[in-house]
């Protein structure tokens, strides 16, 4: 035992040995700068260039970017409450627990064991053997002899030295799955967060459509009574009643339109949210009022993406992939398994603990894979594939991300054009229509065109309550799609730790 205990503590330095293929992060594959930030935000930036600096990244949550009051607390419901990020902090807790069962065969299991043998044997079967041999006719009497041992002790069985490093490269292979799942519990997070607040622009863009079409149903009502009453007096024909009942009737529609549509909204932002909506929510502002959400800044750099919890799972399970490939080299070479024990054993019990008693077994065991008919090439290979098929997805991912906040960035400065030509558009109409109304009051003019004036007017408010959610919702999809702010610090991970430890993987909080 003196001789082999160096052995075996030089075979156990080994195990440090890793076929790990070298990682290189991956170059992302997109431009320095968003195509449309030049032309959208050389003015925004011009302005910013004196401005205090922005704070970092820690201090900026989802709560610096919604900023209204009573989607904060809808927000944070939904973070308590719902039930697609529970299964995501459920799937992290369960990758935690694999990879620690994964990371426990680094080491060898001790178990305590403790053994009772009896075993009885009987001689009559050999004896009438021996009695025709030597001629005798007496039948013999059989002989019953019972065995016994006991033993008790404490050892390791089929314990693999990880000389090449195929266990190791597992453990980290299942890691970097853990922290992919860690992230992806992120983007769930964000997407949560994205979600209630799309939904809470909706159901503020249809309260306001609500209210609009009733203002303009008591409108068209009001005509129906200065219609009906130059009917009676024969000023207006029973065409312009009819028409103007119609209006009515139509404004009537759109009220239950928007009512039932008002209800459903209700019933999707509960949905996300994850519980009933409490009674006692803080006021939110109105849709056209400016404080439900931070306005962007100026000068975001693409290197923005590299905090994104998609992109940085992608990344993670790319790693994961590097790991496996390492795993399969390492099949390649020799494997040793250990299997020790040491302890007491006797053949009676009370003998057990006696010093002479004593016992030890060392039985090490070598594989050497001669001809496996090409299966290690064969997952050597598939874990290469594996990996290229890892990597063309990361920079998918990137792309994709790229693709969107391009888009948002070129939607922001579009939108604020638009709004301001459709507010323009609104106070002509609104004009116009009440001109419209005085000229057929005093009988100046007929109702067609103070109906179509009107309806014109009811398209061009509807227009503006879009727009001004699209807007909204277009800041929404930027938060989303630049990771969960507007600004970032933390760079995507570019490199595995030699031994992945079991604590949680550094905290990334958005709040």
């Amino acid at each position: 035992m003196k001789h082999q205990v160096p052995i075996v503590l030089a075979a156990l330095s080994l195990a440090a040995c890793t076929l790990d293929p070298a990682y290189h992060a991956p170059f992302l594959p997109t431009a320095s700068q968003y195509p449309s930030q030049d032309a959208a935000y050389q003015e925004d930036a011009a302005h910013q260039s004196g401005a205090p600096a922005a704070a970092p990244a820690a201090l900026l949550g989802w709560r610096a970017v919604f900023t209204d009051p009573r989607l904060q607390a809808l927000i944070a419901l939904a973070l308590q409450n719902n039930r697609d990020l529970r299964v995501a902090i459920f799937n992290v807790a369960a990758s935690q627990s694999s990879f620690r069962a994964q990371r426990a065969e680094l080491f060898p299991a001790i178990n305590a064991d403790t053994d009772a043998t009896l075993e009885g044997l009987s001689t009559s079967a050999a004896e009438p053997e021996l009695a025709q041999s030597s001629g005798s006719t007496i039948p013999t009497q059989a002989k019953h002899s019972t065995y016994r041992e006991y033993s008790a002790g404490i050892g390791f069985a089929s314990y693999e030295l990880d000389m090449f490093g195929r266990v190791r490269s597992l453990t980290r292979s299942q890691y970097q799955q853990y922290l992919s799942e860690a992230d992806t519990r992120r983007s769930v997070q964000i997407s949560v967060v994205a979600e209630v607040a799309n939904d809470y622009i909706t159901l503020l863009a249809d309260q306001d459509e609500l209210k609009l079409a009733q203002a303009t149903a008591q409108s068209q009502a009001r005509l129906v009574g200065l219609t009906q009453a130059m009917f009676d007096q024969g000023v207006s024909s029973q065409l312009n009643l009819f028409e103007a009942q119609t209006g009515e009737d139509t404004a009537t529609a759109s009220v239950a339109r928007y009512q039932r549509q008002v209800a459903q909204d209700e019933n999707a932002l509960t949905l996300v949210v994850g519980t009933p909506l409490p009674a006692n929510l803080p006021p939110g502002a109105d849709l056209a009022a400016e404080g439900i959400m931070a306005d962007l800044p100026a000068g975001l750099p693409s290197d923005l993406l590299s905090r994104r919890p998609d992109v940085m799972a992608a990344e993670h399970t790319l790693l994961a992939a590097n790991a496996q490939i390492g795993a399969a080299r390492a099949a390649f070479f020799p494997s040793i398994s250990l299997t020790g024990n040491g302890g007491l054993a006797s053949a009676s019990l009370n003998k057990l603990f006696d010093s002479a008693a004593q016992t030890w077994t060392f039985a090490p065991q070598v594989t050497i894979p001669i001809f496996t008919w090409g299966q290690n090439q064969a997952n050597l290979d598939n874990a290469t594939a594996e990996k290229n098929v890892d990597l063309a997805r990361y920079e998918n991912t990137i792309q994709t991300a790229f693709r969107e906040v391009s888009d948002g960035l070129a939607a922001r400065g579009t939108y604020l054009d638009q709004l301001a030509a459709q507010q323009a558009d609104v106070d002509a109409f609104s004009g116009a229509y009440q001109l419209a109304e005085l000229r057929y009051r005093t009988g100046a003019d007929t109702y067609e065109s103070a109906l179509e004036t009107q309806q014109s007017l009811f398209s061009a408010q509807q227009t503006l309550i879009s727009l001004k959610a699209e807007q909204l919702q277009n800041l929404v999809t930027l938060y989303e799609a630049l990771g969960g702010g507007w600004y970032a610090t933390t760079p995507a991970p570019a490199a595995i730790a030699a031994a992945a430890p079991v604590a949680q993987p550094p905290a990334r909080q958005l709040d």
